[in-house]
């Protein structure tokens, strides 16, 4: 029923050559089919908010309760009580009846009700009995002449019992015969039994089949035996993926690495064979058809059964993770592998250095991020390789990342990015030497702010080095911001305002009192620019003190 409701869903949304519709057809019909593996017909009894069958609730919709987007309701309110499809109906005429479910929740007060348009489409799949809510009576009428009975619910489970009373086999004990004796169960134990029955039927049978397995392998030394229980986890480890059971899938790999580590009595043919098992699942090929599929089945997989299985493979998927991160469509499925990701990169640093040089654009960024992310030092030397590459969009990643990180060799590697030709990764670099307070890289920052390339910049990287300047030079810097912010060249001829602007900022990060001293000596500046400048300056370093 839910996959009958998200076809509806896309048969209002798509146009049949979608692949979305052709998707959700597709998972309508399997589901059918998997219903007559049982039965020959389905019948559904319909309340105001939900499907029935056998008196058991398949299919509610609580969210959505009386509105045209609730299929119990929009076949209810108009006066449909039962619904039955016959084997072939999802095959012939499904479609037909998605039809006339958006032609009815589109309908107006003038179009024909749902009855009418049941009525017109002449369904040989499909039969449906209705009530008569116009006529006279009390509204209990169904369409062929016959009236809905009440029963009473007493009525029906006497019935029960006589028929199970009669059909039951001489000799066989009934348990219900017995709960007016004097020594019958207390209300405690019976609720004791209630639970451990439901606890037992909620055991995955594949995990326990696992464990078994293992006992077995983990026992008996003949090699013979534990070939064959390899191979029998070799295709419960298969079965258990093509049926979605990927809580039975991390419970195999969980449990055969941990006797890998416990059984010691495992020759070398044999360790490998059991360590095979989780690694061909974590080969890039194999993974990647896994998270394929994910992504295309028709029922989404809950996160915490995707967080169990991602959590067992091996490092070596963390490439394709990378890749997939930004492709994968399902929610559930992207978060899961988010997560998987950052816990497989921060336990296995090396595997995450060495993705920082791949090939793949995507994985490089991907690994670079991480590793400004997690701050790791192994990585530094990397980082520092990718700052020589061609791609700039690359070397500011790799910037970015080495700032984040921040240590010793981080920032010696970021002294070579000051004389970068990408400015972005020039900016970067110089304002996180001067956030760490790196004074080793002074004489090059000094160098420029000096320099004939100082005055090619554009107002923001200018910024960007005098404020560096000033946060390493301290007291020796205020000479050289002085004479530009307030000083005068041949014929009274002053610096342009964007180099003033500049000098005044590097002042107020020097922020001592000959700098203050300076600072103020420019306050009375006619420049809109670098009267702003000046006045950012020292209220930043008022505030500072």
């Amino acid at each position: 029923m839910r996959l009958l409701a998200k076809a509806a869903r896309a048969h209002q949304l798509y146009l049949p050559n979608n692949p979305m519709y052709r998707r959700a057809m597709d998972a309508l019909r399997a589901g059918f089919q998997a219903v007559w593996t049982e039965t020959s017909e389905l019948t559904l009894v319909v309340d105001e908010n939900d499907f029935r069958v056998y008196g058991q609730v398949v299919w509610g919709d609580t969210t959505a309760a009386k509105t045209l987007d609730s299929l119990p309701w929009l076949f209810y309110k108009d006066g449909i009580r039962e619904l039955t499809m016959r084997e072939g109906f999802e095959e012939v005429e499904a479609v037909t009846l998605l039809e006339i479910i958006h032609r009815a929740r589109r309908a107006t007060a003038d179009d024909d009700d749902l009855v009418a348009l049941l009525w017109e489409a002449d369904f040989s799949f499909l039969n449906y009995r209705n009530i008569d809510l116009l006529g006279e009576g009390t509204g209990d009428e169904v369409a062929d002449g016959s009236t809905v009975t009440e029963v009473a619910a007493s009525d029906i489970a006497g019935g029960v019992r006589e028929a199970v009373e009669e059909s039951r086999p001489a000799g066989v004990v009934n348990v219900a015969d017995f709960d007016t004796a004097l020594y019958y169960l207390d209300p405690p134990e019976i609720n004791y039994l209630h639970k451990e029955l439901e606890r037992e039927y909620k055991i995955d049978l594949r995990s326990s089949v696992t464990s078994i397995l293992l006992d077995i392998f983990e026992t008996q030394q003949t090699s013979a035996v534990r070939g064959e229980v390899i191979q029998y986890l070799r295709n419960l480890l298969v079965f258990s993926l093509a049926a979605g059971n990927f809580r039975a899938v991390a419970h195999l790999l969980r449990e055969s690495k941990a006797t890998l580590s416990r059984c010691t009595s495992l020759t070398p043919e044999e360790r490998s064979a059991l360590a095979q098992i989780g690694m061909r699942l974590s080969a890039p090929e194999a993974f990647t058809q896994l998270l394929q599929a994910l992504d295309e089945a028709p029922t989404p997989p809950l996160p915490d059964e995707l967080a169990d299985l991602f959590d067992q493979l091996e490092p070596t998927v963390l490439a394709v993770a990378f890749q997939w991160l930004g492709k994968s469509a399902d929610a559930n499925v992207r978060v899961a592998l988010e997560n998987a990701a950052g816990r497989l990169a921060a336990a296995n640093t090396s595997e995450l250095v060495r993705l920082v040089a791949d090939p793949d654009p995507t994985i490089s960024a991907e690994a670079i991020r991480r590793c400004g992310a997690l701050k790791a030092q192994a990585a530094v030397l990397a980082l520092g390789k990718a700052l020589a590459t061609p791609d700039a969009a690359r070397r500011l990643m790799a910037a970015q990342a080495l700032a984040e990180i921040g240590s010793t060799g981080a920032l010696q590697s970021l002294e070579r990015a000051v004389h970068d030709s990408e400015r972005d990764v020039r900016i970067t670099a110089v304002r996180a030497l001067a956030a760490r307070a790196h004074r080793a890289a002074l004489p090059k920052v000094e160098a420029i702010v000096k320099g004939k390339p100082i005055h090619d910049m554009d107002l923001t990287e200018k910024m960007a080095f005098f404020e560096s300047y000033g946060a390493l030079s301290g007291e020796e810097g205020i000479a050289h911001c002085d004479a530009i912010l307030n000083g005068k060249g041949f014929l009274g001829r002053r610096e342009d305002p964007e180099m003033r602007a500049c000098a005044a900022m590097a002042l107020g990060r020097i922020g001592s009192a000959k700098a203050m001293d300076a600072l103020r000596k420019a306050a009375g500046e006619k420049d809109v620019v670098v009267r702003n400048a000046v006045s950012r300056a020292l209220r930043g370093t008022s505030a500072g003190t």
